[in-house]
């Protein structure tokens, strides 16, 4: 699946430190997300596939234990869950 960060959520990066700040309109409090989460996050922009983020990790990240693909997808679960990200095909309705 192809996800695109949501136009309803506001964002704040530091590049020396590899955080992201992120507030939905919604919400109450922002998520921080930090190192790989933020890689991730980063990564997020409608075109690349969950594939292709994952590959991009790899060359970053150690997968030892070859979890990586799971901890990605469920990151992704829950960053919509938050509705921080959405499906790039429903955000072009």
């Amino acid at each position: 699946m192809v996800w695109r960060h949501s136009s309803l959520v506001a964002e704040v990066c530091t590049e020396n430190a590899g955080r992201v700040a992120l507030l939905h309109v919604d919400a109450t409090q922002p998520v921080v997300l930090a190192g790989p989460a933020a890689a991730i996050w980063q990564l997020i922009d409608g075109r690349r596939g969950e594939e292709d983020v994952v590959a991009d990790l790899k060359a970053e990240f150690e997968d030892r234990a070859g979890r990586l693909a799971a901890q990605v997808e469920a990151f992704l679960a829950n960053l919509e869950a938050q509705r921080l990200i959405e499906a790039a095909d429903e955000a072009a309705k």
